[in-house]
């Protein structure tokens, strides 16, 4: 809404319909419901993916599918900005090890399912991808990256742009 108040011409996309449904009431003008691999063809300059953005395409996997599915939907120097973070402190021991299997599936890969008011949803993959990985894949898929802020809670904003 913000992007939008500012003049930004604005396409807000959500798989869930309910999302849909919220975002149209409080008057987001240009609204879709499609899954992340399914925006339709068009070009846009920007595609902002917030509140740890990345973790939509569940894992590694699907950050290298959604990279190169993204390069398709930017127009020439368009950009990515999206945020996510590297959970690894989840896996340190009393003495700051880390201790987890390096030959199994990321660390940052997780699978959730949520449950509310009794019902219990499918479960579904979201991917916390540590700064290093996201460069390695970026720079792979033919990005540009640079590191726009950072904490110290490894909790980044990173800037992805087309070649």
């Amino acid at each position: 809404m913000e992007l939008q108040n500012r003049g930004f011409q604005v396409k807000a996309v959500d798989v869930s319909p309910g999302a849909v449904q919220v975002m149209e009431e409080r008057g987001v003008r240009e609204v879709a419901c499609h899954d992340l691999f399914s925006v339709p063809a068009a070009h846009y300059d920007t595609i902002l993916m917030l509140m740890n953005g990345l973790g939509l395409v569940g894992t590694l996997e699907g950050l290298e599918q959604f990279l190169e599915y993204a390069r398709t939907l930017l127009l020439p120097g368009g950009q990515i900005l999206a945020t996510s973070s590297d959970i690894a402190y989840l896996f340190e021991d009393e003495d700051g090890a880390l201790v987890f299997n390096l030959n199994g599936p990321y660390h940052g890969e997780v699978e959730y399912r949520m449950t509310y008011n009794g019902e219990t949803g499918a479960p579904f993959h979201w991917l916390f991808a540590g700064a290093g990985i996201v460069q390695d894949y970026a720079e792979a898929a033919g990005y540009e990256v640079e590191f726009v802020a950072e904490d110290e809670q490894e909790q980044y904003l990173v800037r992805l742009t087309v070649r």
